[in-house]
């Protein structure tokens, strides 16, 4: 664990190439969850999350269970993942500030977010 995943920060992101992310305590992967204290690989098919409809209300779930306020969404290096309508109102009616952004944007966000110590969640997709 490291040093913020141990005060509960929201961990870094600290490489991303086409189809790989590095996440400080976490390792290299290709889609990433991640949440104050915390994250994991991002398995789309637990969900059955596919490029479209995009993002599911599970997906975004065990963010919020982990005490995000804030979610980073990205949408792919291309844009090509889209995101529920449904997800969108869940995140609404939990009272959580949902960002969309290609994947570059949503990281450097999503850092940005973390580095103010803001309880930050993240779905991150490395590829199109």
């Amino acid at each position: 664990m490291t040093n913020a995943a141990a005060r509960g920060l929201s961990p870094r992101i600290t490489e991303l190439a086409w189809g790989r992310m590095t996440v400080d305590g976490l390792g290299t992967g290709k889609d990433f969850k991640l949440w104050p204290g915390g994250g994991r690989a991002w398995d789309w098919d637990e969900t059955g999350t596919r490029h479209v409809p995009g993002i599911q209300p599970l997906d975004v779930a065990e963010l919020i269970e982990h005490g995000a306020t804030v979610v980073v969404l990205s949408r792919g290096m291309w844009r090509a993942l889209q995101t529920e309508r449904a997800t969108m109102q869940l995140l609404e009616d939990r009272g959580v500030v949902a960002h969309l952004a290609e994947t570059n944007q949503a990281v450097h966000l999503y850092n940005e977010l973390a580095d103010r110590g803001e309880a930050v969640g993240g779905l991150f997709h490395s590829t199109c």
